[in-house]
């Protein structure tokens, strides 16, 4: 074999070589953006929101922070299929600061949940994209509480204020138009963790 049939050989083999290795690497490619895409990651609530979170605290009045303290919120499963722990600890005291309350799944496909404080109070609680929300009134007290998961953090949320409006406007007419009463709610706490899973 003469050198310029070695070289026409050696050129054509570095081709053959070059453009099966440029295949393969393709097809790799292809197959991880593929498998990437289509693969199954477990969004829905409140599967995805399992764990124990843990973190401060903190609560604000008008002045600012008034208080915080270590909070956790254990999400778990338990044996029936329609229900999850929604066990809340306050403070140190992980005994006398527990809330051993359960989240029902009452209508999943309509975002309708409860939480079952198991001393014949039950919370319904509403999922919207994101975010699970509970409104409800104790004690002449309005309470808001929303959470919603970012990420591997939890953000938990409580805004209270009295069931008395602080103020009522409107109920008049207005330019020729009938203008409806509106009452106005004051805010008188806030509550909010940032919650880590473990």
């Amino acid at each position: 074999m003469n050198n310029t049939t070695l070289q026409l050989y050696n050129l054509t083999i570095n081709y053959l070589l070059n453009a099966t290795m440029k295949t393969l690497i393709i097809s790799f490619l292809v197959f991880c953006c593929y498998f990437g895409i289509n693969a199954q990651v477990d969004t829905s609530f409140p599967s995805s929101w399992k764990g124990i979170w843990k973190g401060e605290l903190k609560i604000y009045n008008a002045e600012g922070l008034a208080q915080s303290v270590p909070m956790e919120l254990h999400i778990l499963p338990t044996d029936s299929l329609h229900r999850y722990t929604w066990t809340i600890i306050y403070g140190a005291d992980k005994v006398a600061g527990k809330r051993d309350y359960e989240l029902v799944i009452l209508d999943a496909a309509n975002g309708k949940y409860a939480i079952d404080e198991k001393n014949s109070i039950q919370i319904e609680g509403y999922f919207f994209e994101d975010k699970f929300f509970s409104r409800f009134e104790v004690m002449g007290s309005m309470l808001l509480s929303s959470q919603r998961l970012l990420g591997n953090q939890l953000i938990f949320e409580i805004i209270a204020g009295k069931t008395e409006p602080e103020s009522v406007t409107g109920n008049s007419i207005f330019e020729g138009d009938t203008i409806p009463p509106v009452k106005s709610f004051p805010i008188g706490v806030m509550q909010r963790a940032i919650l880590e899973r473990e």
